[in-house]
């Protein structure tokens, strides 16, 4: 079956958005009539489900780049205002967001968790303190 986690370990973001980007364009292409013979066939149910999950996989690793990126700012000295005014956001939400990532990361998902360790929690959060 097709599913994000099945597609992640298939994919790098770079893979996935290729991929992505060829299935979703041949969609686009494809005619919504079945009977056009010029028209592009359309995805199959298997590459519509996959362009699903690349999708989801796109969306999640672009969200975990943010957020390491917006972490690499604060240790470079940038501020939450300069931080929310790059990401076209404010400060509070951009503190937020990481800081709502930091709780998701220090979670026990179980075996093959690969999130942050209570010493990299306490760091992140250290990290993240102040403006």
């Amino acid at each position: 079956m097709t599913s994000p986690d099945s597609v992640e370990r298939e994919h790098t973001l770079r893979t996935a958005t290729a991929r992505y980007e060829e299935l979703r364009l041949r969609d686009a292409l494809s005619s919504p009539e079945d009977d056009d013979p010029a028209g592009a066939p359309p995805p199959t149910v298997q590459e519509s489900l996959e362009l699903l999950a690349l999708g989801e996989v796109i969306a999640r690793k672009a969200t975990y780049g943010r957020q390491l990126a917006v972490r690499s700012a604060r240790r470079a000295g940038a501020s939450w205002t300069q931080i929310g005014a790059a990401l076209g956001t404010t400060k509070q939400s951009a503190w937020e967001a990481h800081n709502r990532w930091i709780d998701e990361q220090a979670r026990d998902a179980g075996p093959g968790h690969e999130g942050l360790g209570a010493a990299e929690v306490r760091a992140a959060r250290d990290l993240a303190d102040g403006d």
